[in-house]
């Protein structure tokens, strides 16, 4: 039977507990990201050509492409950067996600296919 995270961080040292939780509060929710730009829905909807309602049910799904969070956080004036942490490893930049439309359309018309590693640490 499949156990529940509360379960499972029960069962962890007091210790444990405490820096997953403190790791847990370094995280933010999309609408908080929006706020600290100062950005309301319907600014964030304009940029992005969708409606306001559009943002809103983004701002609350828990599932969504990787594209779409793109635009959404580039609609703020932000990047966004997937990066991989590999046991052992350096991290490592994904980097079609760091690649705009117009540069894959860009390169789809020349042609040319490219294929770059980034990597940080």
């Amino acid at each position: 039977m499949a156990r529940t995270l509360e379960e499972i961080l029960a069962e962890l040292p007091p210790e444990r507990r405490a820096k997953i939780e403190a790791a847990a509060e370094d995280l933010i929710e999309l609408h908080k990201l929006r706020h600290k730009t100062g950005k309301t829905q319907a600014e964030v909807a304009a940029t992005m050509g969708v409606g306001q309602d559009a943002v809103s049910r983004l701002e609350r799904r828990g599932d969504m492409l990787l594209s779409t969070l793109r635009h959404y956080v580039e609609s703020m004036g932000g990047t966004l950067n997937l990066v991989v942490h590999l046991p052992g490893e350096a991290p490592v930049v994904i980097d079609p996600l760091s690649v705009t439309p117009a540069q894959r359309s860009k390169s789809a018309a020349q042609g040319s296919r490219t294929t770059t590693s980034t990597t940080s640490g």
